[in-house]
């Protein structure tokens, strides 16, 4: 009976050994994920910063990340989506914030202001011609020109996971997503013709992002 006993006891202190052991190991496998996948954001992040920062050309007004963002959407944008309150959509910012960043801008004689043709009510923010020459001064292109060195592959690969990443994350957080015409679900491909603006679009219009784009499909998956 004794003998029992010693076995016995030497079995649930082995045995509760090995679960605190295996919980341990488990949890630090967890932690190991989670470092990994905050280490994925910071990368991310880091690589932004430094995609963004770079010196400017004297003569030429220095831009704040905020406003860069601002003016290459607006030049990228399409019709519909030229507004103060659209940027502030895409750019996950309030609206006051989103319009003291466009009133710089026109301050500083990139953007304009124009009244819409059917709403006098809204106005549509363009790009002007010194804008546009700014943007051939973009910071981003230098890592445009890293990225674009990368092997084909591991490119398609990340934009398929940076576009899974994004949608999933505007999902969480119930924002909307911008995109082009071409993976929109408003978009009649025989026509031309979106159905959510109920206009026909040109070709230039159907390669800009729009602040009403419906994915057609999940990014990343054909």
């Amino acid at each position: 009976m004794f003998r029992l006993d010693i076995v016995s006891y030497r079995y649930h202190l082995t045995a509760g050994l090995v679960k605190r052991r295996g919980a341990a190991y488990f949890s630090s496998m967890s932690d190991q994920n989670a470092a990994k996948d905050t280490d994925i954001a910071d990368l991310i992040v880091h690589l932004a910063r430094m995609g963004q920062s770079c010196g400017h050309a004297e003569g030429t007004p220095a831009l704040t990340a905020a406003q860069w963002t601002a003016l290459r959407y607006f030049a990228r944008a399409n019709r519909f989506s030229r507004t103060p309150s659209a940027f502030s959509e895409f750019h996950a910012t309030t609206r006051g914030t989103a319009s003291q960043t466009v009133k710089s801008l026109v301050a500083m004689g990139l953007l304009a202001r124009h009244s819409h043709d059917s709403d006098g009510r809204s106005t549509l923010i363009e790009v002007t011609e010194a804008g546009q020459a700014q943007l051939r001064r973009d910071p981003l292109r230098d890592l445009r020109r890293v990225l674009g060195a990368l092997p084909e592959t591991s490119r398609a690969a990340l934009t398929n996971a940076l576009s899974q990443a994004i949608a999933d994350l505007a999902r969480v957080r119930a924002a909307p997503i911008f995109g082009t015409c071409g993976d929109c679900n408003h978009l009649d491909s025989k026509s031309s013709y979106c159905h959510c603006t109920h206009s026909l679009l040109t070709l230039p219009e159907m390669q800009a992002i729009c602040v009403d784009f419906q994915p057609a499909r999940v990014p990343g998956q054909s």
